[in-house]
């Protein structure tokens, strides 16, 4: 076992960034428990030490676009010319023997099936593959450096989301809105929209030892369209004054069980129930997308009908942002209902689900940034790993964890 102790300065200084993260926060949700002790422990140091720091946050909200299954880093945005020019070549022995065994079978380098070129004034490249999203490129910073120590889907994707491969630990959305709080008082501060169940479930959006109330809120699962989608018990039983005079009453009963012996579930209860009967109201209006323009419709690709339903969850996740909601989890589970782990038929299938995907995306952004959202939202685009540069099969590529590519939009 690790450690816990101090690190003595000969220890840091042949610590790589990554080790170093890792010794320091143990992945996002370790950030996000780092950076909410440090500010708890600020607070209660004299009011005489400089406060905040010389780069104050901008962004108050996340939109979080989680890609499921794997998408192909090398085919998308990380553009590798060698891939081409060395296209059917085996994979030179002292790189693949120190590799995962999960992919030591691969040997032939396979080339892009997409052409990659340069867009914007950033000069960054793209492939054909997101065409509408490379539009948006000088909206987007590149994180080329991802990395995971794990190849298989289940400890990959509840690392990416909590920060741990197999310990319960909350997930980052949880975190946020745990040490930052709500923004409105009628809808809850974490939803996330159409989640798939697989690959650690609901512990890629639970709360684990965190107040049950920072856990994701549901809106459906990807087994159904989003149109079809709604946040379960909310819908209205009585009326809205039996409800207020019920909730008082449980409100007051509950409160007096508190007092006899200190129970710190019992509050947060009540605030369930609060926030449920309030939801009853906020939740329709905000997933009436019928609101909306139908230039803002068509802008977000819901006038298609590959587009239409990954359309709809992204003017979703807008409209929560506009709303308050903190922190909006959209996972994009492929075209058709497919996933983006193509081992094999990787062109045909990365294809139907870019084309259900990519123009959505490239609407969010230009619809956060043209309303002015953009300033104070971050959008993340991320996977829970890459793909091989070999191919598997015949048209196919493996899981690739050490390696792979986010990027970041808004923030300020």
């Amino acid at each position: 076992m690790e450690s816990l102790g101090p690190i003595t300065h000969r220890e840091l200084s042949g610590l790589s960034r990554r080790q170093w993260l890792s010794r320091a926060g143990c992945g996002f949700g370790g950030l996000a428990f780092s950076a909410l002790a440090t500010s708890q422990s600020l607070l209660a140091e004299s009011s005489a030490r400089p406060q905040g720091t010389h780069f104050p946050a901008r962004a108050k909200q996340v939109i979080f676009l989680y890609m499921h299954g794997g998408c192909s880093h090398i085919d998308s945005w990380d553009h590798k010319p060698s891939l081409v020019r060395r296209d059917g070549q085996t994979l030179p022995a002292s790189i693949n023997t120190g590799r995962n065994k999960f992919n030591q079978s691969l040997k032939k380098l396979m080339q892009p099936p997409w052409r990659f070129r340069q867009y914007g004034q950033s000069g960054l490249w793209g492939s054909e593959l997101f065409r509408e999203t490379n539009t948006r490129m000088d909206d987007l910073c590149f994180l080329y450096s991802m990395y995971s120590n794990n190849n298989a889907h289940t400890p990959a994707t509840l690392e990416l989301h909590t920060g741990s491969q197999t310990l319960m630990r909350p997930s980052i959305g949880s975190w946020i809105n745990y040490g930052l709080g709500a923004m409105a008082d009628d809808l809850p501060g974490f939803v996330t929209i159409c989640p798939p169940l697989t690959y650690g479930g609901q512990r890629n959006f639970g709360s684990a030892f965190l107040p049950a109330s920072n856990q994701g809120t549901m809106i459906g699962t990807n087994r159904l369209p989003v149109a079809q989608s709604r946040v379960r018990n909310i819908r209205a039983a009585k009326s809205a004054s039996e409800q207020r005079r019920l909730i008082d009453f449980i409100a007051a009963s509950n409160r007096e069980q508190q007092q006899a012996g200190a129970d710190s579930t019992l509050e947060a209860r009540i605030k369930s129930f609060e926030l449920a009967f309030r939801m009853q109201q906020a939740v329709p209006e905000v997933m009436d997308l019928g609101q909306e323009s139908q230039a803002t419709q068509k802008l977000y690709g819901i006038d298609n009908k590959t587009t239409e339903n990954y359309g709809r969850e992204l003017l979703l996740a807008r409209r929560l942002v506009e709303r308050g909601v903190r922190f909006v989890h959209v996972a994009h589970t492929g075209g058709r209902g497919g996933r983006w782990d193509q081992h094999s038929n990787l062109k045909g299938a990365h294809e139907t689900n870019a084309r259900s995907c990519d123009k959505p995306i490239a609407g969010l952004i230009a619809d956060l940034k043209q309303r002015g959202l953009l300033e104070d939202t971050l959008v993340v685009w991320s996977t829970e790993f890459g793909r091989t540069p070999e191919r598997q099969g015949a048209t196919g590529r493996g899981h690739h964890a050490q390696g792979f590519t986010f990027w970041l939009a808004g923030g300020g």
